[in-house]
């Protein structure tokens, strides 16, 4: 039975992530859950959800609970979490409390300073390497707030007279039409192929060696783009700047040398405990800005979004997470207020995907996504008054507002 049970378990896994990714335990864990009950193996599945949840209380009853995985350096899990349970926001009581009390937008100011901190010491580091640095990166996976992050670094340099001249890697998808669509007529638009590589070399080199190029133009709602729209040129103290979600990846930059290059990575690294005692997973983060921007800026529906996650997670566990130890710099972007402007927004649609993805044998992922968001955003409290979150905060990035353009 435990051989017959594993074999179903891994062909679920490989029609969700593909045959060559590398899903987390907790992915598999969920995977395991779901075959389990579908198979009428209900006092299995009782135990082994048991078994998880008093593994998970065991986590939450140390001092400082966290889960490192994802190659992510143990030092800055640990130091995420002191800050979140120095703030009272590691956990929904704490989090909740803040909100009752009426230090909502206190905790907003302060994640603001702290983020935007580590973005001027990843400055500071850029520029004890001016000279032999040309280009930085900004790499991460979807929805980390790479657009935000760049932005906000060029603000920083610029104080220092060193110009910067981003390269929009979006504007290089090849045409919608030209990716193939799975069984359900869905584009699978996150891997690196998705992009026009050869296009993106040409440019870099042709940009560090001071000629001018002319990029593409992407727009999202029609999936076209048209080539020779922007055009582009390198100044005497201008760093060429990637924002991309496969920043990383060796492709994509092939054509520069390493040492020339500065990589930073993004990440929601989310150290907080949801209701039933487990940590929140970095990729629900993120998951959660997708599903607002999709909504209001890029005409999809919620349920197309968490329908398509997991091409996104197959994509970054194949394509993202192996990279980032060789990176140069790490700046955490999860914000733990973002979740109760979320709970406003998003608590409704979460809701109708779990009916809609449910008994659904097709769509496993969205149902296990759809069921977690669900819980997640549950107990917390909702804020409907944004009007604390800065102009320029990376959540507007997702909520709107700001007074980036994008």
């Amino acid at each position: 039975l435990a051989k017959t049970m594993a074999r179903k378990v891994e062909r679920a896994l490989v029609n969700t992530y593909g045959p060559d990714s590398m899903p987390t335990v907790e992915d598999i864990q969920d995977v395991v859950e779901n075959v389990l009950i579908e198979n009428r193996k209900s006092r299995i599945a009782k135990n082994y959800i048991i078994y998880r949840h008093q593994r998970a209380m065991a986590r939450s009853a140390k001092d400082y609970p966290f889960e490192v995985y994802d190659r992510v350096p143990y030092r800055i899990l640990y130091e995420v979490l002191r800050w979140n349970m120095d703030h009272n926001c590691s956990s929904v009581t704490e989090l909740n409390k803040t909100i009752t009390s009426g230090n909502f937008p206190a905790l907003v100011k302060e994640s603001e300073k702290r983020y935007n901190d580590e973005i001027r010491l990843a400055a500071e580091k850029i520029l004890s390497g001016i000279g032999k640095t040309r280009m930085i990166i900004i790499a991460g996976p979807s929805s980390s707030g790479k657009t935000t992050t760049t932005i906000k670094l060029a603000e920083h340099l610029k104080k220092e007279k060193i110009g910067l001249k981003t390269i929009n890697v979006d504007n290089y998808f090849f045409d919608l039409s030209k990716h193939p669509k799975d069984e359900f007529g869905d584009y699978d638009y996150e891997t690196p192929e998705a992009l026009d590589m050869d296009l993106i070399n040409r440019h870099l080199v042709d940009l560090l060696n001071g000629k001018a190029v002319k990029t593409p133009h992407y727009d999202f709602k029609t999936g076209k783009r048209k080539l020779n729209v922007h055009e582009m040129k390198l100044g005497k103290r201008e760093l060429l700047l990637m924002d991309s979600l496969h920043g990383l990846h060796e492709k994509m930059t092939g054509s520069v040398e390493e040492s020339s290059k500065f990589s930073v990575y993004i990440e929601t690294l989310s150290q907080f405990k949801t209701g039933d005692g487990s940590m929140m997973r970095w990729s629900d983060n993120r998951l959660l800005r997708r599903m607002c921007r999709d909504k209001d800026h890029r005409n999809l529906k919620p349920a197309q979004t968490i329908a398509h996650w997991h091409y996104v997670r197959r994509s970054e566990l194949k394509y993202i997470i192996p990279f980032i130890a060789g990176v140069d710099y790490i700046i955490n972007t999860a914000m733990p207020y973002e979740l109760p402007l979320f709970k406003n927004r998003l608590s409704r649609y979460v809701s109708d995907c779990v009916r809609k993805y449910r008994n659904d044998p097709k769509r496993l992922d969205a149902s296990i996504r759809s069921g977690r968001l669900n819980e997640l955003l549950g107990p917390i409290k909702a804020i409907r008054d944004d009007s604390c979150v800065p102009s320029d905060s990376l959540v507007r990035e997702f909520i709107g507002g700001s007074r980036y353009r994008y």
